[in-house]
């Protein structure tokens, strides 16, 4: 496994194994990596087979973040996101710096920003308003750096993934976007590098979030139909009974377009965002 931080050295090599035929597997990650990544890049091996080759980035990007984020405080430890790579046959683990990804920017003479304008305005990009226009920025240069014939991303961050499908489809990237389930801890819980923050019982009280999933997808099952500001509205009182939890948002949406629906019935999908503690846990399901 080769460890490469210069964006021309990676893509060096990504245009050698082009130019042999040899497929590449892209899995972009911010490190701190657990099963749900690892997942990913079992996936992304299927893909490629084993004559392809899978790379794997570790960045923490910085202009998905506002600055009153968590990005100082964004989990990390490289030396063993290196050796679980190097244990799941990672061939290749991009890990630049900020230099490499926004050269420029410290110095204010970078100016260039990738904004997909419609599936990112709801929820997540309610919320975080600046992020998306992060998330498809760095998303593009890697693209553009590992020259990837597949990637795969996770089904736990559902816009995040939509919108790098439309992003690649709109600005006509080479690149088959691979959707991953989403991986669970035992109690239900998404794997997150961020729920490495909930101690004590604030793990436990994370688990509402699920709860939340499953008693939509119970009352869906019972009804036909069910009005999205009533479930709103006690999907809100259900999660706010655990002291440190608090709503963010929940939304009932068209999985297609994000829109969101009036009506909740099968085949809608919901996702949320619950404050546990400083904690701000995502996740979503198909109801």
């Amino acid at each position: 496994m080769r460890i490469i931080s210069s964006a021309a050295a990676m893509q060096k090599f990504a245009l050698q194994w082009k130019s042999a035929g040899v497929k590449i597997g892209f899995v972009p990650t911010m490190g701190y990596l657990h099963t749900g990544h690892l997942s990913l890049v079992r996936t992304a091996r299927k893909r490629v087979g084993p004559k392809g080759k899978v790379v794997v980035s570790i960045y923490v990007n910085p202009t998905q973040f506002a600055p009153t984020e968590d990005l100082s405080k964004y989990p990390r430890d490289l030396k063993r996101d290196l050796k679980l790579c190097r244990e799941a046959g990672v061939d290749i683990v991009f890990t630049p710096g900020d230099a490499e990804m926004y050269p420029g920017k410290a110095e204010g003479n970078y100016s260039t920003y990738v904004v997909e304008e419609n599936l990112g305005r709801v929820m997540e990009g309610a919320s975080r308003p600046t992020h998306f226009r992060g998330v498809t920025t760095v998303v593009a240069k890697l693209f553009n750096i590992v020259l990837p014939d597949v990637s795969v991303f996770g089904q736990k961050d559902f816009q995040q993934a939509a919108i790098i499908q439309r992003m690649t489809r709109d600005l006509n990237f080479p690149v088959k976007i691979i959707i991953a389930p989403t991986l669970r801890e035992r109690d239900g819980l998404a794997m997150s590098s961020r729920n490495k923050y909930l101690m004590g019982d604030l793990r436990r009280q994370a688990t509402v979030l699920w709860c939340a999933l499953q008693i939509a997808k119970w009352l869906v099952e019972k009804s036909k139909s069910v009005s999205a500001a009533d479930l709103k509205a006690d999907l809100k009182k259900l999660i706010e009974i655990e002291p440190d939890a608090k709503l963010d948002y929940v939304e009932f949406f068209n999985p297609e377009t994000l829109l969101p629906m009036a009506q909740v019935k099968r085949g809608t999908h919901m996702a949320l965002a619950v404050f546990v503690g400083k904690t701000r846990l995502i996740d979503n399901a198909k109801l």
